[in-house]
């Protein structure tokens, strides 16, 4: 028998006679993936060890030899001199065996009153509870990157697009505020998702508790948690915390891809919108002219594996009976890839957002284009002449049409064009024409008014203090 066998045996007791062969050992190790939770995993267990002394369940003397035992091995992780094995299976075996051969006999005690089932639900637990945090941490980043372009293009003006026409103009910084607030919505999401998770299952042991007197409070408390799990059986089963990460994330990668996309067409040729640094762009292999924004193109794709990952754990999790199964080691490496690709893809985000430039000139000339004012002009006419709005809507029809025949714009027809589709219409119709008439006078709440963006960028510098 091979000493990764015996060590295997050891770990499992006197059940089994033989280890598993190297085709169930594949499949049965997680080792591979969850070594990242290496640090969540000995943080664990340096409280679990100081609540069991605490509690009189094991002496302070072997307390400290653990404790002290478990802050070498993480040096000898994070060193990079640890040998993991997979016969060991995963990081929980893998740090007691080595914790064993440092300090002895008192390693045997610290799997007093828990469980894997407990260990690793607390271990992953903590690690998506760091992340969510990162994830928040670079969603403000990136939200006060979009502030720095909102403020500096208040009142310059764009064209507001529906299916990719030009509807109306807006301004630069209400477009960009549009952004702050689909991230802010992010944030909040992740914010809620992480109050959700802060319950500690640490103490639920395999399922049903322990007989020992141990202070789950105390533990919940020394890991960062509000309180323990109310419910040994759910504290183990449960992993809503790790989807509540995903489906965040997915909306989350969404938005981003929405901006992406956005990017993506504006820094062309024929829109000329935004130039994006060299930093995130990349030139072609046989085009000497190409400037590709392959960073937006590659956190438009994103979506594509951050949403999988959600659709991938809600169908492990979908038809498990309480409380633990199997199955569940297949709920970290697709979290672990999202939650890479996630940060990832804000970070080069915001690294964009940061570095583009605007061509103010090139957006006011597109924010004149389309028609672009042809609501103002009809609620001019309802203002002006008291016209009902549906009469409105078709007077504008024909001067629209009008215009689209002599191959011009709605500022370039004469008054006695006007006249000559409805009699009443004087020449005060023309300070509602321009384009800064235009987003000057939406002033309603929410609306693209210099003077409203203005609030709403104050409103949530606040709010990112």
């Amino acid at each position: 028998m091979s000493d990764n066998t015996k060590a295997t045996n050891a770990m499992w007791g006197g059940r089994f006679a033989a280890g598993p062969d190297a085709i169930m050992e594949a499949i049965n190790a997680s080792i591979g993936f969850d070594q990242r939770l290496a640090q969540q995993d000995i943080e664990g267990s340096r409280a679990h060890a100081a609540m069991l002394a605490s509690a009189g369940i094991i002496t302070d003397s072997d307390a400290g030899a653990i404790r002290e035992g478990l802050l070498t091995v993480l040096s000898e992780i994070e060193g990079g001199t640890f040998t993991f094995s997979t016969a060991l299976e995963d990081i929980h075996m893998n740090v007691e065996a080595r914790l064993s051969e440092i300090i002895g006999e008192p390693a045997g005690r610290l799997h007093t009153a828990r469980s894997r089932n407990d260990q690793v639900a607390l271990d992953f637990r903590m690690w998506v509870r760091g992340q969510t945090d990162a994830v928040c941490d670079g969603l403000i980043a990136l939200n006060k990157a979009l502030l720095i372009q909102a403020e500096a293009g208040a009142d310059w003006v764009m064209p507001g697009f529906t299916h990719l026409q030009v509807a109306q103009p807006v301004t630069w910084g209400h477009h960009m505020m549009a952004y702050v607030e689909m991230f802010g919505r992010d944030l909040s999401r992740f914010q809620n998702a992480r109050a959700r998770m802060n319950e500690c299952p640490l103490g639920a042991a395999a399922l049903a508790g322990t007989s020992f007197p141990i202070d789950r409070h105390m533990t919940a408390k020394a890991l960062g948690f509000d309180a323990p799990a109310a419910n040994s059986l759910d504290a183990v089963a449960d992993r809503d915390f790790a989807l509540e990460f995903l489906a965040a994330a997915s909306i989350c990668a969404m938005h981003l891809s929405r901006f992406a996309e956005e990017l993506v067409i504006w820094s062309s040729a024929q829109f000329r919108f935004v130039a994006l640094s060299d930093r995130f762009s990349t030139g072609s292999s046989i085009m000497p002219q190409k400037k590709n924004p392959d960073a937006a193109e590659l956190i438009r794709a994103k979506i594509g594996r951050i949403m999988g990952a959600m659709v991938g754990l809600f169908t492990v999790m979908k038809g498990l009976p309480l409380t633990y199964s199997k199955d569940m080691q297949e709920d970290k490496e697709q979290v672990f890839d999202a939650a890479d690709n996630l940060m990832l893809a804000i970070a080069a985000m915001t690294g964009m957002v940061s570095d583009m430039s605007a061509n103010k000139e090139t957006l006011e000339a597109a924010a004149s284009t389309g028609f672009s004012t042809a609501t103002d002009l009809a609620d001019w006419l309802v203002r002006a002449l008291n016209m009902p709005f549906r009469e409105a809507h078709h007077v504008t029809g024909a001067l629209v049409a009008l215009a689209e025949s002599q191959n011009c714009d709605l500022p370039d027809l004469t008054l006695t064009d006007m006249q000559f589709v409805h009699e009443a219409i004087t020449g005060d119709v023309f300070e509602v024409l321009g384009v800064h008439n235009s987003v000057a006078s939406r002033v309603s709440y929410g609306g693209t008014a210099p003077s409203e963006v203005k609030k709403q960028i104050a409103r949530w510098k606040e709010k990112l203090k």
